[in-house]
Formats: structure tokens, sequence, C-alpha cells
């Protein structure tokens, strides 16, 4: 599983940092950064959730 952040779409509203903070974190130019694109199988769930909250579906998750 890949985590990927479409920075051309993202808003940086957080909530993926807010869902995953493991996984995501809004740097200083309000862009969602990943922290690990490559997350271990128990961080499934939650990366797709932040996926599908994300307002602007600037995360993608490629299995």
């Amino acid at each position: 599983m890949r985590v990927l952040v479409d920075l051309a779409l993202c808003e940086g509203n957080g909530r993926c940092e807010a869902t995953a903070p493991e996984l995501f974190i809004v740097g200083d130019d309000d862009k969602s950064q990943v922290t690990n694109e490559s997350p271990p199988d128990n961080l499934r769930e939650k990366a797709l959730l932040a996926a599908k909250l994300c307002p602007r579906q600037a995360i993608k998750v490629v299995e």
C-alpha cells in the first residue's frame, strides 16, 4: 500500500492529520504531507478513512 497526496488539490484542511496523525502532518505551507508513504497494514483503515474524509479528494491509497 502507498499513500499519496496531490498537492495541487490539497487545501490543508487538516482532516487527514486529525484522522491519522501517524500518517499525515500539515506543513508550514498549509499542505498535507505524508510522513510514511508505505505504512504498515495496521494503518490501512486510517489511511482509507483519511482519503474518504478529504474534502478535495487529494489523498489516494494505492494497493
